[in-house]
């Protein structure tokens, strides 16, 4: 996640850079798929999920005994999950200890079911921050989340999350459908009085993989940048309190440094580079972890052909401090990438950006992002060949996919 809100604070009220204390591997926050189930069936779902029961998911006993290893383990914040985890019978059981366990504690929802009495546990819980999914406003959002109704019942989540003192975000998946609700989801945000503003690039995997040649164009992705970098100042400047923050195309960070290269001294983007470097980019598999509705543990949320191991059978503290080798790699810097990538001068504050999205394209985790929408000379290569990002053509065997 690069949090653009974060680094434009730089820029008016400069702090030192903070290096990494203490060795081995960095305690990652943990996303956690508690179930597949949900009442939508988005285009750009990475679990293809469904409404139905899928067999295999962790038991009650099961969740719990994992929830307590990542306690031990101090994961510094837990996010909730699904499908839809409002879906799952014990969900507040297990909020309830995550509270107890974890220092940050997530719920991650399409909102809909957000009211009466489950707003009310919700909030009695104390979540720190529930990140409610719109993907435009009105019929597209309900085309695009394959439901009709999906946006009223997803904004009236908003307002009683903030009815009851929660704070709350929108996240929006930024599409050739949807790009051009950008400009007014920032002012509903504005309206609602919503705290943080989530903009999440494509990524090919589950439904998202499927649907990958509605991904935005370059050209529209900048101008969203643009966008979202000019909303961000005028929060810091201004004192506003969204937060703006993106995620699943660490090239944003590249294109901020840009922007603040033309707008400021050379002495403020140097001290931009120092942090953004000791940020170091996309943490798959380093700072992000992911636990699926089945136990497998994975690099990251849309990792889900790779398993590191399963919390059935080994805890996730073991799991993650283990050899695996496709964690050492991910771990490593700089990673072994090739093509744009590997020659990019960037590597260092993006850190090669969403690997998966090379895996889908061409089998290989190390070749270049294709959603990298960086000219040549903004990462200083020359004479490239961008890879081409066609529609996907194959079949998916799988339960949930006759539901979309």
């Amino acid at each position: 996640m690069f949090r653009l809100t974060e680094y434009m604070h730089q820029l008016v009220d400069p702090t030192p850079v903070r290096k990494r204390c203490g060795t081995g591997p960095v305690k990652p926050v943990v996303i956690w798929n508690l179930t597949r189930r949900c009442n939508l069936k988005c285009r750009h779902c990475y679990t293809v999920s469904a409404d139905v029961d899928f067999p295999g998911e962790l038991s009650h006993e099961q969740a719990m005994e994992t929830l307590e290893d990542l306690g031990r383990f101090r994961v510094p914040a837990l996010i909730l999950s699904g499908g839809e985890p409002l879906d799952r019978k014990d969900l507040f059981q297990i909020a309830t200890r995550a509270r107890q366990l974890v220092r940050m504690l997530a719920l991650s929802t399409n909102g809909t079911k957000i009211h009466g009495a489950t707003a009310d546990r919700i909030a009695e819980i104390g979540f720190d921050y529930v990140g409610i999914s719109l993907d435009g406003i009105g019929a597209t959002n309900d085309w695009f989340r394959g439901v009709d109704g999906a946006f009223a019942d997803a904004l009236r989540g908003v307002r009683e999350c903030k009815k009851r003192g929660i704070k709350v975000g929108l996240r929006f998946c930024l599409t050739e459908g949807t790009q051009h609700h950008l400009p007014d989801l920032l002012t509903l945000c504005d309206d609602e009085g919503v705290d943080k503003f989530y903009l999440s690039h494509l990524v090919y995997a589950g439904r998202g993989d499927k649907n990958r040649a509605e991904d935005a164009a370059h050209k529209r992705t900048r101008h969203a940048l643009d966008l979202l970098l000019e909303s961000a100042w005028a929060a810091v400047t201004k004192d506003a309190p969204l937060d703006i923050v993106t995620g699943n195309n660490d090239a944003d960070a590249g294109y901020f440094l840009g922007w603040v290269a033309r707008n400021f001294d050379a002495d403020r983007v140097a001290h931009l580079r120092d942090h953004l470097a000791a940020w170091g980019g996309n943490s798959s598999g380093l700072g992000v972890a992911n636990i699926d509705n089945l136990g497998r543990v994975h690099p990251d949320t849309y990792w889900s052909d790779y398993t590191v191991g399963n919390v059935k059978t080994t805890p996730f503290s073991q799991l993650w401090t283990g050899d695996d080798p496709m964690l050492a790699m991910l771990r490593t810097r700089p990673r072994p990438l090739k093509g744009r990538c590997g020659a990019c001068r960037l590597q260092d504050v993006c850190g090669g950006n969403t690997r998966i999205r090379a895996l889908q394209l061409t089998g290989d985790p190390w070749a270049e992002d294709p959603a990298c929408y960086l000219s040549d000379a903004e990462i200083g290569v020359t004479g490239s060949e961008r890879l081409e990002v066609k529609p996907f053509r194959g079949k998916r065997h799988d339960p949930a996919h006759q539901f979309f």
